[in-house]
């Protein structure tokens, strides 16, 4: 496969479910913020965009924040501006996708935009907005599956996605664990079973993890997240089955690691498969995490210096 369309397969995966994750981030906030909080800063934190914020906004506001991830097209990872990405990457590769795929995505862009024109409007309530932002990127991934042969193109489109979902769950579960509530003494109280429930929420992660878990604490939380085999948005699911479709375009078997990319993510599952969250948490959950993103920034520098050339398209893509 030519390295351009393997390159677009790849990010366009990633813009869609980068547009997801920040509704899922907004989401998650919007409902912490009514149980009697007011923390918006922490949303840009975990983006790593506070400069470029800084400069434009400067006060963490409600509309400011909003705004800012949701529409800002100067912002590199508003919605607004993965869904445009992720739409011209698809042009490029058209012929490539399935009338459905296509069709799929260019609706997903056509709604973002016509939001973007209402921006006033939709920012003073952006929960349906958000709710259509996941349904979208749903629909695109579900039509993808149902629509597209499973070969190489398929591949790096899903190893796109379970990187960028791995490195979003682990800054959405960063952000409550580290930043939102850092004051041990809250830790039990309604307040911080809100904030899980709703993170549980956001990660559509709820239902399963009261099958498993029943009762709702933050360990049990941050164990079901981190480190669940099963679960198809934990950080250890994502890099796992991200291995396997990377050994898929190797042709190299799963537990023979012939190349850097191969080696890199193969650490990653590792540490994911023999962790254990109280080692974790005494030690460190922020710290985990942290290290755990270095590794995902290995896995994609490898990624790129091993499947895809330098081209023009790697312009739109130095801000992942």
């Amino acid at each position: 496969m030519l390295s351009r369309v393997a390159n677009a397969f790849y990010w366009g995966s990633r813009y869609i479910e980068r547009a997801d994750n920040v509704a899922r981030f907004v989401d998650v906030n919007q409902s912490i913020t009514l149980g009697g909080t007011n923390q918006w800063a922490p949303l840009i934190y975990a983006s790593g965009d506070e400069q470029p914020f800084a400069e434009r906004y400067g006060e963490f506001s409600t509309h400011n924040v909003l705004q800012f991830l949701l529409f800002d097209d100067q912002n590199s990872n508003s919605i607004l501006s993965c869904v445009n990405r992720a739409r011209e990457n698809a042009r490029t590769i058209r012929d490539m996708l399935s009338a459905p795929m296509w069709e799929a995505i260019n609706r997903f862009y056509l709604r973002v935009r016509e939001a973007a024109w209402n921006a006033d409007e939709i920012l003073i309530n952006p929960s349906t907005f958000l709710e259509r932002v996941k349904r979208f990127s749903h629909e695109i991934i579900g039509v993808t599956e149902a629509t597209m042969s499973h070969g190489e193109a398929w591949n790096f489109a899903r190893i796109g996605r379970l990187l960028e979902r791995a490195d979003k769950t682990s800054r959405i579960l960063d952000v409550k664990y580290f930043i939102l509530l850092p004051d041990p003494s809250h830790v039990g109280s309604t307040l911080d079973v809100v904030q899980w429930s709703a993170l549980l929420e956001s990660t559509s992660a709820l239902h399963m993890y009261r099958k498993r878990f029943g009762r709702i604490s933050h360990r049990s939380v941050a164990e079901f997240l981190m480190l669940d085999e099963h679960f198809p948005r934990s950080m250890h699911y994502c890099v796992a089955q991200a291995e396997r479709s990377l050994h898929e375009i190797t042709g190299s078997p799963l537990d023979c690691q012939l190349e850097t990319v191969e080696q890199e993510i193969a650490d990653c599952r590792t540490r994911l498969e023999n962790a254990v969250i109280g080692d974790i948490i005494q030690t460190g959950l922020h710290e985990f995490i942290d290290a755990f993103q270095l590794g995902l920034n290995a896995i994609g520098e490898a990624i790129n210096a091993r499947f895809f050339e330098i081209t023009q398209l790697e312009a739109l893509h130095t801000d992942q």
